[in-house]
């Protein structure tokens, strides 16, 4: 797996040993952004967005923002049998300034009171099996960390049906492989 585009494109993205971490593939990872770039359902331009990645594994996401000239990339992940790797995936990059590592977890009712940005892009890449997504957009709403015209990513398994907060408006749903992407913002 490689950075597919920006200042970084070509650059190896370490990937962990273990199963437990299901790494975003490719081709789903160059279609959000070619939705991100065409869509005329929102308007988010990578460039200068500050993002906020959770459940980040090894950063592939974020470190894709990065390379596209994103101003800030927030990566909250908290499994320690990835975090070394995200770490060192970051490190690579030499860009200390325009990223942060929280080592949280996300499913906590008050991690997301500490976080003192707005977003203008939050991508959602939960395990397949967590169902708790509600949860966490209801408290992305509540402590208004999403800017008015930004957009929530959420990657899931195709087959998943999952309920998600009414706070969320789904503006596009797209399928790659085995993967299911869903592009929305706040109501």
């Amino acid at each position: 797996m490689r950075i597919i585009s920006g200042k970084f494109k070509g650059k190896k993205i370490l990937q962990p040993k273990d199963k437990e971490t299901r790494p975003l593939k490719d081709l789903a990872k160059e279609s959000i952004f070619n939705i991100i770039n065409h869509s005329n359902k929102f308007k988010i331009n990578i460039e200068n967005s500050i993002v906020l990645d959770l459940f980040a594994g090894v950063g592939s996401f974020g470190l894709e923002c990065l390379s596209r000239g994103a101003k800030h990339v927030t990566f909250v992940e908290k499994y320690n049998g990835v975090l070394p790797i995200l770490k060192s995936n970051l490190n690579n990059l030499n860009m200390r300034e325009k990223y942060e590592i929280i080592e949280e977890d996300l499913l906590s009712n008050y991690f997301l009171k500490k976080i003192q940005l707005k977003f203008n892009i939050i991508f959602l890449d939960p395990p397949y099996k967590e169902k708790r997504l509600s949860n966490i957009i209801d408290n992305i709403f509540q402590e208004k960390i999403l800017n008015k015209d930004g957009v929530i990513i959420v990657h899931r398994h195709k087959k998943e049906n999952d309920e998600f907060s009414k706070k969320l408006r789904i503006l596009d749903e797209k399928k790659y492989g085995i993967s299911k992407i869903i592009f929305g913002d706040l109501n």
